[in-house]
């Protein structure tokens, strides 16, 4: 716990600005949904013309949707551009929406499953972000992603989680909670755990933007360099 709070000095000033935050995650939500369907077109074309091509669904927040950078330089659209790059056929859907916790989240997963034309081989979750950073108790933030990955599982579909930490001053108690419940999932639902997705990159100011709590495009490929080869193996285990 030590040296992960150390590696994560810099997240703790991020608190500061939860007033802001909940201001971007309202008055901007429109706006970043209107991002994610862009991609999410795209994807559809790309899918219709590689019949065979793996379905990731991006499932998350804004670290997903791509708040503050354009629309290509989001993470799904890098990542189904690096996982190209490694000679994986896969269209990756971006279903984040900025300032979901994942109360919001779980709302919208049915209907996000349920818009798809087929059946994904891969979810990725990336929630509980706005969860920590709004204070919610993690017993809440537990539950919303226990009943998402349920809902996956039913569905047969894979789950891949890309961690998200406390910030060190949120205290121990809350971090003790709040940051094992990833491991916890992913070791109940067979899932894959990516650890802390923003790792390396968080406490580098030249890969964030200047709300320190979203990376920048240099810090989206980044995150991108070292989750892609995870993806890869996950569609393509061979």
């Amino acid at each position: 716990m030590t040296s992960l709070s150390n590696k994560l000095a810099s997240y703790a000033g991020a608190l500061l600005l939860l007033q802001g935050l909940a201001a971007c995650s309202g008055e901007n939500n429109a706006a970043n949904q209107t991002v994610a369907e862009i991609p999410a077109a795209q994807s559809n074309a790309a899918a219709a013309e590689t019949a065979d091509a793996r379905l990731v669904v991006a499932f998350g927040a804004s670290l997903y949707a791509g708040y503050g950078v354009l629309p290509q330089e989001s993470f799904p659209a890098r990542l189904e551009k690096a996982l190209t790059a490694r000679g994986v056929a896969a269209t990756v859907r971006n279903a984040g929406v900025s300032g979901d916790t994942s109360s919001a989240g779980l709302r919208r997963l049915a209907f996000t499953l349920d818009g798809l034309d087929r059946r994904p081989d891969l979810v990725m979750v990336n929630l509980g972000g706005n969860d920590m950073l709004r204070g919610i108790d993690p017993k809440e933030t537990r539950a919303n992603l226990t009943a998402i990955c349920e809902e996956l599982k039913r569905r047969g579909i894979a789950i891949q989680l890309t961690e998200m930490v406390a910030a060190p001053n949120l205290g121990r108690e809350y971090a003790d909670r709040f940051n094992p419940i990833y491991a916890d999932l992913a070791k109940r639902y067979n899932a894959i755990l990516y650890p802390f997705f923003l790792d390396g990159v968080v406490t580098d100011q030249q890969l964030m933007l200047p709300d320190r709590i979203h990376p920048n495009p240099r810090g989206v490929d980044a995150i991108v360099a070292k989750v892609a080869p995870v993806v890869a193996g996950a569609l393509d285990p061979g």
